[in-house]
């Protein structure tokens, strides 16, 4: 724990409080349910692993629970917000933690985290680490994994039935698109699972925590964009054999280059058996 942080934590008036002063409620629109247990969000924050000096990218802070937690943990956050009600409060907790919280307002989808970093020695071992507000949650890790900012591990919350999507293997109901583009890129495992009345106000679903660190071997971009092309079109129509599936981009003779069954579904083909198909979509040329 960072040297003085209880001390300036125990300043700060406790986050309902903080709420029903200013007369703020989550929004709707914005996916928001806030995580206002402090235990909850320390224990987040260990499972993301040593913050201490690590830069830190947050989406979504809300009234800054989270925030928080990884300010006493010693990381130095960049904090990004599209809620302007908010903006205020996060000003007050940058105050207190002098020179550790940057508070940017904005759309998270559309913001240069490298840019947001600022050049900063840190920024080449940035994390993420966010309660991400629900209906942004898979956009916002499909940018992560596939643009040019590259954190070195995301520690981040979704809907359950997201985060099941994010790791399950072959053969599993969830298993699609999003499992196959992760997994191809990360080590993904769900590390937490909160019930709905963890937050404020409950969601209809519980959520769950999600630790992703690159693999040692990344795709390059090439090999990543044929990946998801392939991906698409065989899940696009999952109950059909992939000869079928994937006729649109070379059906059966792409399945026999990258020795695929043809015959298999999409549901039952290993991350290995994608990227074979993403390499012979390639090698076949425009």
């Amino acid at each position: 724990m960072n040297e003085g942080a209880p001390a300036r934590l125990e300043a700060l008036a406790p986050l309902r409080e903080v709420l029903a002063a200013a007369g703020l409620a989550a929004d709707k629109r914005f996916g928001q349910h806030f995580l206002l247990d402090l235990n909850l969000c320390r224990k987040i924050v260990r499972l993301a692993g040593p913050v201490e000096g690590a830069a830190v990218i947050e989406v979504g802070p809300g009234p800054g629970g989270l925030t928080r937690a990884l300010l006493e943990a010693g990381a130095h956050v960049v904090a990004v917000e599209m809620d302007s009600r908010f903006i205020p409060l996060l000003g007050d907790l940058a105050a207190v933690f002098e020179g550790r919280l940057t508070v940017v307002e904005g759309d998270a989808l559309a913001v240069n985290e490298t840019a947001l970093l600022g050049g900063s020695p840190r920024a080449a071992d940035a994390r993420v680490i966010a309660n991400l507000p629900y209906n942004v949650g898979t956009p916002l890790l499909v940018k992560w994994l596939t643009g040019a900012f590259r954190p070195a591990a995301m520690t981040l919350m979704f809907q359950k039935e997201v985060a099941l999507r994010i790791v399950a293997a072959p053969g599993d109901p969830d298993y699609g698109r999003l499992a196959v583009l992760t997994q191809a890129l990360c080590h993904a495992r769900i590390v937490m699972e909160l019930p709905a009345r963890a937050f404020t106000p409950p969601p209809k679903v519980a959520s769950a925590v999600v630790h992703l660190t690159p693999l040692d071997e990344r795709p390059t971009d090439a090999r990543t964009a044929a990946l998801q092309t392939v991906a698409r079109e065989a899940f696009g129509q999952r109950r059909k054999m992939l000869r079928a599936a994937l006729k649109p981009i070379g059906g059966e003779g792409l399945c026999i280059a990258a020795g695929v069954d043809p015959n298999a579904r999409a549901e039952t083909v290993p991350v290995a058996g994608f990227l074979a198909l993403a390499d012979a979509w390639l090698a076949r040329g425009p």
